[in-house]
């Protein structure tokens, strides 16, 4: 068993098929808890968690203010908040947006580095600006593992190029070869 707690992933455009793809490749028996921001329109409801769930083949929720963050669970950021984490639950807040985002993937990936430090491992999905570069080297600084999506094979490599720009990237992958790494580095084999 590794000592990850925590997956945060984060994408733009085409993430979501490219993070419903990562969910299903997971094993269905993955131990960490999984927090995701996809940016999105802020009037979009909540058809991404039903798209997900048919794509991914697990159970997928918004987060609520205050949920406790639960072993084995896949959260996303709702529609226009920003979600932290804290230790062992989630907030939500309206605050500014950042790099043109509410939710945004960097105010994510910051709070899990601050609060589980080591025991996170953060994913940049594809995606256009540069969102993400920032909290992903948090999440390294801080002593947990990152991977961005290859900018080549990426929809839209912009956002994962950031990432490997700015030296916030531990490993470079292709979509397909993400979920076997993540799975195999929490310790559940692939």
């Amino acid at each position: 068993m590794s000592g990850f707690e925590l997956v945060v992933v984060g994408g733009s455009w085409g993430a979501l098929d490219a993070f419903g793809r990562l969910l299903a490749a997971l094993p269905i028996d993955f131990a960490p808890a999984i927090a995701a921001v996809l940016h999105r329109r802020p009037d979009s409801g909540d058809a991404m968690t039903r798209v997900l769930e048919m794509r991914g083949g697990r159970s997928v929720s918004e987060v609520q203010d205050k949920d406790p963050i639960e072993p084995g669970r896949v959260y996303v950021a709702p529609a226009d908040y920003h979600a932290l984490v804290e230790a062992g639950h989630f907030a939500l807040s309206t605050d500014r947006r950042v790099r043109f985002s509410r939710p945004s993937i960097d105010v994510l990936f910051e709070s899990a580095a601050d609060a589980y430090r080591e025991r996170v491992l953060g994913v940049l999905l594809t995606g256009t600006g540069d969102d993400g570069a920032v909290g992903m080297a948090s999440v390294k600084r801080r002593g947990g593992l990152t991977v961005a999506e290859d900018p080549r094979t990426a929809e839209r490599g912009a956002m994962p190029a950031a990432a490997i720009a700015a030296g916030a990237a531990d490993r470079t992958l292709g979509l397909e070869e993400i979920a076997p790494f993540v799975a195999t580095t929490c310790g559940g084999g692939a």
